[in-house]
C-alpha cells in the first residue's frame, strides 16, 4: 500500500468543476470550521482555493498569521541551497537543468564543496537544502557517500533535492547525516506529467509519486512536498498536495512535513509558463495551507521577489531562503552562467534578515529539531 493507491482512486474524478461552483456560504463555512480545533477537511481546503475565496483574502490572511504566530512563535528560520551539480539524466520541458539543453555542466569536487560550506558558513547558516540534477553516474550515491562527510560537520540540519533513491539509500543517508529530503512531484496529472517529461527515470510517474513513502520508511526527520505552480492547474494539484500530506501524516506519524511553492521561473530552453498563477493566488494558496494544517512548515524561495517574500513572511510562511545561487560553485566564485533558474530576490541575507527583524520577529539560523547546536538569532 502506498499513496499511489489513493491517488487512482482520487484521480478517477475531475475536481475542477466542483471547487470552480463553490461559492460564499462555503467559504465561510469552511473559514468558521478551520478557526476551531476540530478535523480538517478536504473538502474546506477546496473552498479555500476557490475564486469565491479570493474575496475573502483578509480573514483568510488574518486567521493564518494567527495559526502561525500560535504555532511558530515570532520566528522564521533560515535555509541555503547548495547547487553541487547541474549534470542530468532527464529531459524535461520546463528545467534549466534538461539534458537537451546547451549549458556548461559541472559537479563539485570534495575540495570545491568544502570552500563552498566555508563561504556559506561565513553567512550565517546552519541549515543547507543539497541539490543536484537528477543523474545516478554524476551525481547518484557514490557521489553522496563522499561529499555529505565533508558537508555536514558545517551545519546542524541537511536537506536533499536530488532523483528519487530507495529506501535503503535514504536510510543509508540518514546515517551520513541527511535529516530531510524535498520531493516535488511537480504535476498529479499524469497526462500531463508524461507531456512534460520525456526522457530518463523521472519519466516514471509512479517511482516519484511514492518517493515520500519510501521516505517515511526510512525515517526520514522532514519530508517535503509541493507540485510546480504553473505548469498545470494550480487548484487540482495543489489538491492533491493536500491529500498527500493527510496521507503520509495518518501513515508517517513520526516524521514532520514541509510544504514549499514553487512557481515556474524563466529558465534556459526558453519554456514559459503555461498556467501562471498571480501573487493573489499564490497567497491564497498558501493561507488555504496554513488554514488546513497548523503544524506543516512553509517554505518560500527567492523565486519570489522581495516585497512580496517581506508581505508572506507575515501570514503564514515559516521558513525562508535568501542570498542564494542557483549554479554549483556559485557562492565562491560569484558566477551565474550556470544557474537552473533566475531568481527574484537577491538581497543578502543579513538584508532580508533585517527585514525579519523590523517586522518584530526572530531570525533561526537553523532548523527547530536541531539539537547538537546552540539556538541562536544571529549569524555565526
Amino acid at each position: 500500500m502506498s499513496f499511489y493507491q489513493e491517488w487512482e482512486r482520487a484521480a478517477q474524478l475531475d475536481p475542477l468543476p466542483g471547487i470552480l461552483a463553490l461559492g460564499p456560504d462555503d467559504v465561510e463555512r469552511a473559514l468558521s470550521r478551520l478557526a476551531g480545533s476540530g478535523r480538517r477537511e478536504l473538502a474546506d481546503f477546496a473552498a479555500l482555493i476557490s475564486p469565491a475565496a479570493e474575496d475573502y483574502l483578509l480573514p483568510m490572511s488574518e486567521l493564518s498569521q494567527k495559526l502561525t504566530r500560535q504555532r511558530f512563535g515570532n520566528t522564521i528560520s533560515m535555509y541555503l541551497p547548495l547547487y553541487l551539480a547541474n549534470h542530468c539524466a532527464n529531459d524535461c520541458s520546463y528545467c534549466g537543468f534538461s539534458a537537451k539543453n546547451k549549458i556548461k555542466r559541472k559537479v563539485l569536487s570534495a575540495n570545491e564543496v568544502d570552500l563552498e560550506c566555508r563561504h556559506i558558513a561565513a553567512m550565517g547558516f546552519k541549515s543547507l537544502l543539497l541539490v543536484t540534477g537528477e543523474h545516478e553516474r554524476m551525481s547518484g550515491m557514490a557521489y553522496f557517500r563522499e561529499v555529505l562527510p565533508v558537508i555536514k560537520p558545517y551545519v546542524s540540519y541537511l536537506m536533499m533535492e536530488v532523483q528519487p533513491l530507495s529506501a535503503d539509500d535514504y536510510r543509508e543517508l540518514v546515517g551520513l547525516g541527511l535529516d530531510g529530503v524535498m520531493v516535488y512531484q511537480e504535476t498529479y496529472d499524469r497526462t500531463l506529467y508524461e507531456r512534460h517529461h520525456l526522457h530518463g527515470r523521472k519519466k516514471d510517474f509512479r517511482w516519484r509519486l511514492e518517493t515520500p513513502d519510501r521516505l517515511g520508511e526510512a525515517g526520514v526527520d522532514k519530508i517535503g512536498l509541493g507540485a510546480l505552480l504553473g505548469l498545470g492547474d494550480w487548484r487540482t494539484d495543489s489538491l492533491m498536495v493536500a491529500r498527500h500530506l493527510r496521507y503520509l501524516r495518518s501513515r508517517y506519524w513520526k516524521s514532520r512535513y514541509s510544504l514549499s511553492f514553487p512557481r515556474l521561473r524563466p529558465c534556459a530552453g526558453d519554456f514559459q509558463p503555461q498556467s501562471p498563477v498571480t501573487d493573489r493566488q499564490l497567497l491564497q494558496l498558501i493561507c488555504a495551507y496554513r488554514l488546513f494544517d497548523p503544524e506543516v512548515e512553509l517554505s518560500i524561495s527567492t523565486r519570489e521577489g522581495p516585497a512580496f517574500r517581506d508581505f508572506l513572511m507575515k501570514v503564514g510562511i515559516t521558513t525562508m531562503s535568501a542570498g542564494s545561487s542557483t549554479q554549483p560553485g556559485g557562492y565562491a566564485s560569484g558566477g551565474r552562467e550556470l544557474e537552473q533558474f533566475a531568481i527574484s530576490d537577491e538581497r543578502s541575507a543579513e538584508q532580508v534578515a533585517a527585514v525579519i527583524r523590523r517586522q518584530g520577529m526572530e531570525v533561526v539560523w537553523q532548523d527547530a529539531s536541531a539539537q547538537h547546536w546552540p539556538q541562536s538569532s544571529a549569524p555565526g
